[in-house]
C-alpha cells in the first residue's frame, strides 16, 4: 500500500495556526510570507487549530505540513500532545524527515483528549518557511493498513519488498492471538514510532548532531583551555606492551592533542619484546618533555607495570588510559573543568563509547551517577577513570592477582574510603575503548580469567565493609551477590485487593506454596469485595494459618490501604504484594529481605514479567511518562539490556509497590504513603522520600514473579480517571520538579521517550552528577 492512499480520506481537513513561542526569530520574507529562524536545539511553535483544541478528538489523524528550509536543516521534527500532565517525551510523537520538496506526512495517534499540541519543527538552527498545517481524521482500519505498511520516514527513494506488509500482517495476528488486540496494536504503534525516532540513524548520527567538538567546536574548547594554564597538573599513567605500533601512536597522540595542557604522560613499557615500542617510545619523550618513560626489564602484566607509571607522577591526580585506546581531545579540560565545580571530588568518571581500528566510534556506555549497587555488580565506571593522588596513596595501588580486573578491584577500594559527594560522574563521553581481538571491549568473554579475578574483588570488598555474603559470576563481568541474613525477621506480606477471587487465589496459593523464606504472614487487605466468590475466598483465608484478612470499605485508595496493612503488621520487614501477581521463583523473598535488611536500603525492588514471560518491570526511570516509568517493557525475559543491567542488581531512584519490600522502620521513618496520591504515583513519591532520606532504593533481577498488571481495578479509561491521573501528575511535578527530569540512576544522554535506553535527541543537561546534594531542586 502506497502512502498516497492517505489521501483517499474524505473528511475535511482541521487546519491550524502556529504561534512561536521559544527559540524561533520571525524575519519577513515574501510579501505576507514569514521566515522563522530557529536559534536553538528546541524550538516550539504552540499548535491551534482553527475550530478550537477539541477539534483533534481522540482518533487517528494524517498530518500534513511543508518545511521550506534555506539554511541549516530540519533535524527530528515531532509533537507534544498534552493531556493534562504537560508536554513530556513519553507521550512525544516523532514525525518523518521531509522529503525533497520539504513536505512531511506522518500518521498521528491522539489517544485522549488533549488540552494542548505542540510543534517543535528541529533540533538543529535552522531558517524556514512553514506551510499549512492539516490534519485529517481517518478510520482504525486505515490506520492498521499503514502501520502494516512500516515507518513512514521514507523519501520514497529506498525500495520496499511488496510482501514485507503481508508479512508484517501475519506477525500481527499471531500477536493478536497471544496477548490480544489492545496490546498488538500497542505494540504495532510502538515499533512505528520507534522507526521514526530512530530513523536519522544510530550513535554516528548523534554525533554528527550533538558531539560538542564538532565543527568548531575543537576549535572554541582550545581557546577555553587557555584559561586554565595554571590548573592542576593532571598524570596519565599508561601500561603498555606490544602494542601495535599505530595503535599506540594515536593512543599517545591523543594525549598530546588535549585542549588542556598542563599535564604528564607516564609511561611504563612491560618488557615488550617487540624493540619498535621502546624506540617509539624514547622517540616521544624526545620530543615533549611532559612524557615520562620507563623500560621495565621483565613483564610484570598490566597491574606492575601501571604501578611501574604510578612510580613516575607528580601531578595531583592520575587518569588511567589503556595502551590502544584514546582521550577524547576535551577530556583533561572537563576534568579540571569538573574539579573547579567541585573541588570535593577525589574520584572522577566519565562516559565512554568503543572505537575500532579504522577509527569509527560505536557503542556509547551512557553511565548513571554513583550507584553503588551497580559497582558490586559491574565495574561500570571503566573509563574514564581519575583519582585524587592522595587517595592512591591513602589505599594503595593495583594489586597483582586482580589482573584482567585490577581496576574494578582499585574503584571498590577507594569508593570504600569516600563519601558520596567526593565521586564525581561527567556524562561525556570522554574516552574511546579500542575493540580489537582479544580486548574485553568486545566482551568480558575475551579474558575469562578476568571474570573471577573480578568476582574475588567484590567479594573481599564485601568482608572489607562488613557485609557478610557471597558472590557468584552471572557473566563475564557481571556478578551477583548473595547477602548473608544473619537472622530471619518476620516479614508482613500485605496484599490489597477487591473483589477478582481469580487473581486473589493465584497470588497467595502461590505465595504460600511456593516461598521458601521461614517466617512471614500474608495481611490480605480487603477494600469492600462484593463478589460473592471472592467473599466466599475471603471466607476460607480467614482459617488459613499465617493468612489474616483486614476489612477496609473505604473509597479507594492505595495509600491508604498500604499504611492500614503495614499499622496491623507484626513484621519488621513489609513486603507489598499486588493481588495480581504470582510468584515464580521460591527464593524471591529471600533475596528481597536480604537486601531490604541491609544498613542503607531503602526500597527493594523485584523483576516483574507478563504472562508471556516478557519484562512488565526492571526498575523505574524518573521522567518517563512525565513523572515515570518503567524500563525493558516488553523486553524477553533473560535478555541482557543495556550493558547489561538487567542482569544484575543495582540502585534505582524508584521501584513498583507491585512488589516492594523495605524495613517497618524505615516506612514509618518518612511516613508511609501519601494519601493525597491514591492511585498514581504513590510508590514513585515514597521511593523518593526515601532518597531524600539518605537510603538507597535497590531493584534486583533475582526475586521473579509475573504481574498480570493492573487486572483488577482497569485502565485510565474514563474522564474521572484521566482527571484524577492528570492532578497526580501536576502534584508530583509541583512536589519534585526537575528531579523528574535528571534521574541519578539514568543519563542525561539516554531518551526519556521510551524505556529501552535509547539516545536522546537533543541530550538533557550535561551537569555533573554528584551524590550527596538535596534531592528536591
Amino acid at each position: 500500500m502506497s502512502l498516497r492512499f492517505w489521501r483517499s480520506s474524505w473528511v475535511a481537513p482541521v487546519s491550524a495556526r502556529l504561534t512561536p513561542l521559544v527559540q524561533l526569530v520571525a524575519h519577513a520574507a515574501a510579501p505576507a510570507a514569514v521566515q522563522y529562524e530557529a536559534v536553538g536545539d528546541d524550538p516550539q511553535f504552540r499548535v491551534d487549530p482553527e475550530q478550537g483544541i477539541h477539534a483533534l478528538a481522540p482518533g487517528w489523524y494524517v498530518m500534513d505540513i511543508t518545511l521550506s528550509v534555506s539554511e541549516g536543516a530540519i533535524q527530528r521534527p515531532c509533537l507534544y500532545p498534552d493531556y493534562g500532565g504537560g508536554c513530556s517525551e513519553a507521550t512525544r510523537i516523532p514525525l518523518p524527515q521531509p522529503d525533497h520538496a520539504g513536505g512531511v506526512r506522518a500518521l498521528v495517534l491522539i489517544s485522549r483528549p488533549l488540552r494542548a499540541l505542540r510543534f517543535d519543527p528541529t533540533i538543529r538552527p535552522a531558517r524556514f518557511q512553514i506551510g499549512a498545517l492539516r490534519f485529517r481524521r481517518i478510520t482504525r482500519l486505515h490506520a492498521l493498513c499503514v502501520l502494516l505498511q512500516g515507518e513512514g520516514t521514507s523519501s520514497g527513494k529506498e525500495k520496499r519488498s511488496s510482501w514485507a506488509p503481508i508479512g508484517r500482517l501475519i506477525d500481527f495476528i499471531k500477536e493478536v492471538r497471544r496477548q490480544g488486540l489492545s496490546p498488538a496494536v500497542d505494540d504495532l504503534v510502538h515499533r512505528y514510532y520507534g522507526s521514526s525516532r530512530h530513523a536519522s540513524g544510530g550513535y554516528l548520527s548523534w554525533l554528527d548532531h550533538f558531539d560538542p567538538l564538532n565543527g568548531t567546536g575543537l576549535e572554541q574548547a582550545r581557546m577555553l583551555a587557555g584559561q586554565y594554564a595554571n590548573g592542576p597538573l593532571i598524570s596519565v599513567v599508561l601500561p603498555v606492551y606490544n602494542t601495535p605500533l599505530a595503535l599506540l601512536k594515536r593512543c599517545i597522540d591523543s594525549v598530546r592533542g588535549q585542549t588542556y595542557r598542563n599535564w604528564e604522560l607516564c609511561i611504563a613499557d612491560d618488557a615488550s619484546p617487540d624493540p619498535r615500542i621502546a624506540d617509539c617510545l624514547k622517540a616521544y619523550a624526545r620530543q615533549d618533555a611532559r612524557i615520562k618513560v620507563t623500560v621495565r626489564e621483565s613483564n610484570g602484566h598490566i597491574s606492575e607495570a601501571t604501578n611501574t607509571a604510578l612510580a613516575m607522577v607528580t601531578g595531583s591526580h592520575v587518569a588511567f588510559l589503556d595502551h590502544d585506546d584514546e582521550l577524547s581531545a576535551d577530556a583533561l579540560r572537563q576534568v579540571v573543568l569538573a574539579l573547579a565545580e567541585h573541588p570535593q571530588a577525589r574520584l572522577l568518571y566519565s562516559d565512554e563509547d568503543k572505537i575500532d581500528e579504522a577509527g569509527r566510534r560505536f557503542e556509547p556506555h551512557f553511565k548513571p551517577g554513583w550507584n553503588p549497587e551497580l559497582l558490586r555488580s559491574q565495574n561500570y565506571i571503566c573509563h574514564l577513570l581519575v583519582v585524587e593522588t592522595l587517595l592512591l596513596a591513602q589505599v594503595g595501588v593495583l594489586r597483582p592477582g586482580f589482573e584482567g580486573s585490577q581496576d574494578h578491584d582499585l574503584v571498590l577500594r577507594c569508593t570504600e574510603v569516600l563519601a558520596p559527594e567526593q565521586i564525581c560522574h561527567i556524562p561525556k563521553v570522554l574516552y574511546h575503548w579500542r575493540a580489537i581481538e582479544g580486548s574485553t571491549a568486545l566482551g568480558g568473554d575475551q579474558k575469562s580469567y578476568a571474570a573471577e579475578a573480578g568476582r574475588r574483588a567484590v567479594q573481599e570488598h564485601l568482608q572489607r565493609i562488613g557485609r557478610s555474603g557471597t558472590v557468584e559470576v552471572v557473566s563475564p563481568g557481571c556478578y551477583r551477590t548473595r547477602p548473608a541474613l544473619a537472622r530471619t525477621p518476620r516479614v508482613s506480606i500485605i496484599v490489597p485487593t477487591r473483589d477478582r477471587a481469580d487473581l486473589l487465589s493465584v497470588c497467595v496459593r502461590s505465595v504460600m506454596e511456593k516461598t521458601d523464606y521461614p517466617d512471614f504472614e500474608v495481611v490480605v487487605v480487603d477494600n469492600g469485595s462484593v463478589d460473592a466468590a471472592t467473599r466466599a475466598l475471603l471466607r476460607e483465608l480467614r482459617q488459613t494459618p499465617r493468612i489474616r484478612v483486614l476489612d477496609y470499605p473505604v473509597p479507594f485508595n492505595f495509600s491508604a490501604i498500604v499504611n492500614h496493612g503495614a499499622r496491623e503488621a507484626t513484621g519488621d520487614v513489609l513486603c507489598l504484594l499486588n493481588n495480581d501477581t504470582e510468584v515464580i521463583d521460591p527464593s524471591w523473598l529471600t533475596e528481597l529481605v536480604s537486601r531490604a535488611t541491609q544498613r542503607d536500603a531503602g526500597a527493594v525492588g523485584a523483576m516483574l514479567y507478563y504472562p508471556d514471560d516478557t519484562i512488565q518491570h526492571a526498575g523505574v526511570v524518573l521522567g518517563l511518562g512525565g513523572v515515570a516509568g518503567h524500563v525493558y517493557t516488553r523486553m524477553g525475559r533473560g535478555a541482557p539490556g543495556y550493558m547489561a543491567r538487567a542482569w544484575v542488581a543495582q540502585n534505582m531512584s524508584a521501584v513498583t509497590a507491585a512488589c516492594l519490600a523495605v524495613r517497618r522502620s524505615v516506612f514509618e521513618e518518612v511516613g508511609g504513603f501519601d494519601e493525597a496520591l491514591p492511585v498514581a504515583f504513590n510508590d514513585i513519591d515514597f521511593c523518593l522520600r526515601l532518597l531524600e532520606r539518605g537510603y538507597r532504593n535497590v531493584w534486583t533481577p533475582y526475586a521473579e514473579l509475573y504481574h498480570y498488571e493492573s487486572a483488577s481495578r482497569g485502565s485510565e479509561d474514563s474522564p474521572a480517571k484521566q482527571e484524577r491521573f492528570a492532578a497526580e501528575v501536576h502534584a508530583m511535578k509541583w512536589r519534585w520538579g526537575a528531579v523528574l527530569h535528571d534521574d541519578p540512576a539514568y543519563n542525561p544522554n539516554l531518551t526519556l521517550d521510551q524505556g529501552d535506553y535509547g539516545l536522546a535527541f537533543p541530550p538533557r543537561s550535561p551537569r555533573l552528577r554528584v551524590s550527596g546534594v538535596p534531592i528536591r531542586h
